[in-house]
């Protein structure tokens, strides 16, 4: 049991970490630039 919550946890990390990866950084940083010019600034 104990090693089932172990495996639980590092999946919990890997989410964590998959959720901001380079990729999305990226992304969120263009959609930031593109949200500033759609409201005119």
């Amino acid at each position: 049991m104990g090693d089932k919550g172990k495996k639980d946890k590092g999946k919990r990390e890997e989410q964590k970490k998959s959720q901001q990866s380079p990729k999305e950084k990226r992304k969120q940083k263009k959609d930031k630039k593109k949200s500033i010019w759609a409201t005119g600034g």
